[in-house]
């Protein structure tokens, strides 16, 4: 059996193990991701102060080493190659291009100056080749983050941590020389919803009280008439909700530093001004109406409230990037699927022998351990449908790999990608950091080809 596998995130790492441990089946697994750099999310999104979590890259390389596995890094799926190409090349397909749009809020002065998807400003923070030149001015001294997840955590935190203990991450160099002399000493993180509704981690946000020159502020009013059912163990929502009552009780401190937890506000308008920049987000205040399905929807009462600011970081979720000749499902933004089974979106009925893995098949939702089951289910689907497909011949393994190099592309290996993390991890000894990141694909590819 021979095996595509679109995106090196954890999703597609995931479901190349699962393939790979097979005892019924020889599998062969091509990997390709459209940068030269494997590993997805968990590289280019993953907070660089939570070095532990991208400890997980060692299970990964383990999977990689594996003698029928290969990475074929810099090609780009719809440019370099097409998806009739790949079924002429391989007996499955599975796409596990993640979530790389982002949803936008859709209000009057969004998209002006120093309104930036936070989408944009983690990949700028993390080094990631599409973002490396965003214009994030930090020259502000107050910014809101619209959203209430792990995301808009994440950017709160980077923008409110002291630059020296950022050095000692994979912070990227010219990140790290904006975030030192940042002016930004208020960010308020604001929810359409009510703290019930949050879908922060208890331990993301437990982090945002322990940061020394950060004071955390909740209005006792947004938690007021907040009632969730105790549970065994504690449910997420209830393990939230006690962090932030415990928040709003504290006495202020004189701390340099405020991070602002408001809920029940909708963004309506952003302000510009004479120059076109960020001035200020009209906010609308909302109240909760119960559903017949359980959950609350947020409403608009009219009361509105201006809050001045200087930068708005919408943290909304994200979306599938439609990509030539692989169905897509315009409602939920992601790949077309039944359960991992890519449909046509209109018929559903289902394209043979192409499946989804990660948040294409799903949104945005769950964390990098959760992939693991989930994709070695969609892989079962692939054992359950595949009986007898090996049977049919296929070019030679390396015929891929000559077609694109004919095209020009310059294809990087995993053996090649070892080498440019040598030279990062180099570079970033310098300042005591686990790596120095290149950002630069060209630069990437140059240094390559001198070896």
């Amino acid at each position: 059996m021979r095996v595509a596998i679109i995106g090196s995130g954890p999703a597609g790492f995931y479901a190349a193990e699962a393939l790979l441990k097979r005892t019924d089946a020889i599998v062969h697994v091509d990997m390709y991701d459209r940068l030269p750099t494997p590993f997805g999310l968990v590289r280019g999104g993953v907070a660089p102060d939570h070095q532990n979590i991208k400890a997980v890259t060692r299970v990964y390389e383990k999977t990689a080493a594996r003698p029928t596995f290969r990475f074929l890094g810099n090609v780009c799926l719809g440019r370099d190659v097409s998806v009739e190409e790949l079924r002429q090349h391989y007996h499955q397909i599975i796409y596990a291009v993640g979530n790389e749009a982002d949803r936008r809020l859709g209000i009057p002065g969004e998209g002006i100056a120093r309104c930036t998807p936070a989408s944009v400003f983690i990949g700028w923070y993390n080094g990631h080749p599409d973002y490396r030149h965003a214009k994030i001015d930090l020259s502000v001294l107050r910014v809101a983050v619209v959203g209430n997840g792990n995301v808009a955590i994440d950017a709160a935190r980077i923008l409110l941590r002291p630059p020296a203990e950022l050095e000692k991450t994979d912070l990227a160099e010219h990140a790290l020389e904006a975030l030192r002399n940042s002016r930004v000493r208020e960010v308020f993180i604001l929810g359409r919803r009510g703290p019930e509704q949050a879908s922060f981690t208890p331990p993301e946000l437990k982090e945002l009280g322990e940061m020394e020159e950060v004071d955390p502020v909740v209005l006792s009013g947004e938690l007021a008439g907040c009632t969730i059912p105790e549970s065994e163990g504690g449910s997420q929502q209830e393990k939230n909700l006690k962090i932030l009552q415990s928040f709003a009780a504290r006495p202020p401190a004189a701390k340099s530093k405020k991070l602002h937890l408001r809920f029940l506000v909708s963004p309506a308008e952003v302000i510009a001004d004479a120059d076109g920049n960020v001035a200020g987000l009209v906010l609308e205040k909302n109240r909760l109406e119960p559903q017949p399905d359980g959950t609350a929807q947020a409403r608009g009462t009219g009361e509105i409230e201006v809050l001045d600011i200087g930068m708005v970081l919408p943290a909304i979720g994200f979306a599938a990037k439609r990509i030539a000749g692989v169905p897509y499902d315009e409602k939920a933004r992601i790949i077309a699927n039944e359960d991992g089974r890519v449909v046509d979106p209109a018929s559903r009925a289902v394209v043979p022998n192409e499946y989804v893995v990660g948040w294409a098949r799903t949104g945005p939702q769950g964390l990098i351990g959760s992939h693991k089951p989930a994709s070695a289910h969609v892989v079962g689907h692939m054992i359950a449908d595949g009986a007898g497909l090996e049977a049919r011949a296929l070019p030679e393994p390396d015929t891929i790999l000559s077609l694109l190099r004919q095209r020009g592309v310059q294809v990087v290996s995993f053996d090649d990608w070892k080498r440019l993390e040598e030279v990062e991890v180099a570079r970033g000894a310098r300042r005591g950091a686990p790596r120095d990141k290149i950002t630069d694909v060209a630069a990437m590819l140059d240094l390559l080809g001198q070896h």
